[in-house]
């Protein structure tokens, strides 16, 4: 019998193990058993498979208690085929057998080795370099991570690598990335860095398109937020998105992780945005339903300041913001809310009002203390002096705080007792301390209007004893009209000087042509109109009326010398002595060889006119020239005259004298006569 049919039958196999060398007579005893079938007696089978030592015995009972047909045709196939096996001794693997390995159940075949190194390698997981698969942590110290990836051996990797993730623990699965399966020491060398970055942007992507919230690691801060590590990726966090509260730190998140949300990606130039805020903000606003649906208009809640603006301030009140309006921090001027509160300050305000659609919620402060007009003193009166504090300039006036909460408006008009209404700003500034006098007090609709000028005398009251007529004063120029000059003597006694009033001699277009503003001028009071506060004022009556002189000075055909200032189509303005000025019509100032005059040119002038009621002269150069020339005329034509009477007397003395015979004497008189009128007439000719 051979060794493999030892295996088929352990049993028999374990019965045999202590008498080796009985075997091959159980053997041989077994073939004559399985022969036996083929003459139909399959009961010797039996009692070899359970007890060899007796088989007869054994092999009559289970076939006196076995009808079954089914078992005895298969065990005669069995021994059939393995008695062709067992024809030798030497077939049979005994000579082969360790028996010492055997007894330690240690026995192995070279068929048992193949099959046991077939299972344990596939046991093993088969890896290739340079992709990514899955692994455990199977332990980790403060330097290092054990992962282990199915592999014969397991990899390290660096705890630098997992920082994101402070919550890493043995069995957690991560991902990694196999740089190569033997390094020169035979270590397994794994990534989680580039196991991250390969499939970095598929979880970004897959995060933002499921909504999901990813862990990430905050590395540094930049302009206008923070750089977070996530998947390996830098992803931008704008400072905005933090948190719901301001920032004012944002260094110390530097180095934390925290969960965020992925809100947007850029996927021409790989940028990420995340937000931590949309993760709080998810969180509040189911706060905000709640906390909104318990409000109710006149409640009182606690809350803390979140945030301060020029406009007002916004108040936590656990989950849900309101905004107290500026105007509603106090009963009081207010410049700046932070003039009240300060960040972070825990304070009682009072819920104005809501609106449930648009999650707004109006708060008051002040209206947890009375009004100040309710607390104002009962005395009080129209006519009283008070004193307070400029809290608010306007060009129109000031509002003047006389106590907290309750205010005064002090008009322009009230400033001063001056009739030109001035800005305010002249007259104080925010934080002026001012004295004042009440002119109206309604407690009704809690309105006061105050004046300071009432605290001085009306200047008006005695302004005759002060300013009387022909009085002489100092006045300063405060404005220009085209008809005048508006000039104050003192604060709120101002005068009118027109313009014919400020020269006796100068012809005044615009008073901007005689002073300036702000500069001093000498007045004489002329008129007073004490009902409608004004003074008629002149300058030139300081002096008497030249004209009463220039009347005698200018006379007609007198002559002076000029220098002409102005060039017009109408004529020449020329300036005078004593500073008077004269004018000349274009006819009138023709040079005697007819060119044209210039500017700045100094001529004889002839008056030709004086009025002294209109104060006016009128010039003439040409008509110098042209009195000479008739002068000359006249002269000429005198002693033209004197000749012929001369010669007349003569003729007529000779005409006594005469008789027939002197008739030739007389022809030539008369032709000498003729020659004397020629030659006159010719020099007559030369001159013009």
């Amino acid at each position: 019998m051979s060794n493999e049919s030892k295996k088929v039958d352990p049993n028999e196999v374990e019965e045999q193990a202590n008498e080796p060398k009985e075997e091959l007579k159980d053997s041989v005893k077994a073939e004559e058993v399985v022969e036996e079938p083929k003459a139909e007696e399959p009961k010797a089978e039996e009692p070899v498979a359970e007890e060899p030592k007796a088989e007869e015995p054994v092999a009559e009972e289970p076939v006196a208690e076995e009808p079954k047909a089914e078992e005895q045709p298969a065990k005669p196939k069995k021994s059939t085929k393995k008695t062709p096996k067992a024809a030798s001794a030497s077939d049979t693997g005994v000579e082969d057998f360790n028996w010492d390995e055997f007894a330690a159940d240690e026995m192995e075949t070279s068929g048992d080795q193949a099959e046991y190194e077939k299972l344990y390698s596939e046991t093993l997981s088969t890896i290739a370099e340079n992709e990514v698969i899955d692994g455990t942590v199977i332990s980790m110290n403060k330097r290092e991570v054990v992962i282990n990836i199915g592999y014969k051996s397991e990899g390290v990797i660096s705890l630098s690598e997992f920082r994101y993730d402070p919550d890493l623990k043995v069995g957690d699965k991560v991902e990694v990335y196999v740089d190569s399966q033997e390094d020169k020491k035979g270590q397994l060398v794994l990534s989680h860095k580039k196991a991250r970055a390969m499939r970095s942007w598929d979880r970004v992507n897959q995060a933002l398109d499921q909504d999901e919230v990813i862990k990430g690691y905050i590395k540094c801060r930049t302009k206008g937020g923070m750089i977070v590590d996530v998947f390996g990726i830098e992803a931008f966090l704008p400072g905005s998105q933090i948190d719901v509260k301001p920032i004012r730190d944002y260094d110390a998140y530097v180095g934390k992780n925290m969960e965020f949300k992925v809100v947007k990606i850029n996927h021409e130039f790989k940028n990420v945005v995340v937000s931590h805020k949309a993760l709080i903000e998810e969180e509040l606003e189911q706060q905000k339903k709640e906390i909104i649906a318990k409000l109710e208009k006149g409640q009182v809640l606690e809350g803390t300041v979140k945030n301060i603006t020029s406009y007002g301030v916004f108040i936590d009140l656990g989950g849900v913001d309101g905004l107290i309006h500026i105007t509603d921090l106090s009963w009081g001027r207010v410049n700046h809310p932070e003039e009240i509160v300060e960040l972070d300050q825990k304070l009682n305000v009072v819920i104005l009002d809501f609106d449930d659609d648009k999650k707004r919620i109006a708060l008051g402060l002040k209206q947890l203390t009375p009004h100040p007009w309710d607390s104002l003193d009962e005395a009080l009166k129209v006519g009283d002096q008070v004193k307070g504090r400029v809290v608010v300039m306007a060009d129109y006036g000031a509002f003047v705080e006389i106590a907290a909460g309750v205010e005064g408006l002090i008009h322009v008009s009230e400033m001063s007792w001056s009739q030109h209404l001035r800005s305010a700003q002249e007259f104080m500034k925010v934080g002026d301390e001012v004295d004042a006098v009440i002119l109206t007090l309604d407690r009704e609709e809690r309105k006061m209007s105050l004046g300071m000028k009432q605290l001085k005398t009306d200047p008006w009251e005695k302004i005759d004893e002060k300013y009387g007529v022909g009085s002489r004063h100092t006045a300063k120029v405060r404005n220009f009209t085209n008809f005048g000059v508006f000039v104050e003597i003192e604060e709120g006694v101002d005068g009118l000087i027109h313009i014919s009033d400020l020269s006796w001699t100068k012809k005044i277009k615009h008073p901007a042509e005689f002073t300036a503003i702000a500069a001093d001028i000498e007045v004489v009071v002329l008129e007073i109109d004490k009902d409608n506060r004004r003074l008629s004022l002149g300058h030139k009556q300081l002096e008497e009326n030249p004209w009463d002189v220039f009347e005698s000075v200018f006379g007609v055909d007198s002559i002076h010398e000029g220098t002409i200032i102005e060039l017009m189509d109408k004529g020449a303005v020329v300036a005078l002595p004593y500073g008077v000025e004269g004018f000349v019509t274009p006819k009138h100032l023709v040079k005697e060889d007819g060119s044209p005059v210039k500017m700045d040119e100094k001529l004889d002038f002839k008056v030709i006119e004086f009025n002294k009621s209109a104060k006016k002269i009128i010039l003439s150069h040409s008509r110098i020239h042209e009195d000479e020339k008739k002068s000359s005329d006249r002269s000429s034509k005198q002693s033209e005259g004197a000749e012929v009477r001369k010669a007349t007397r003569k003729l007529k003395t000779n005409l006594e004298k005469t008789t027939l015979g002197d008739i030739s004497e007389l022809a030539a008189l008369k032709s000498e006569m003729e020659e004397n009128q020629k030659s006159a007439k010719k020099k007559e000719g030369d001159k013009e």
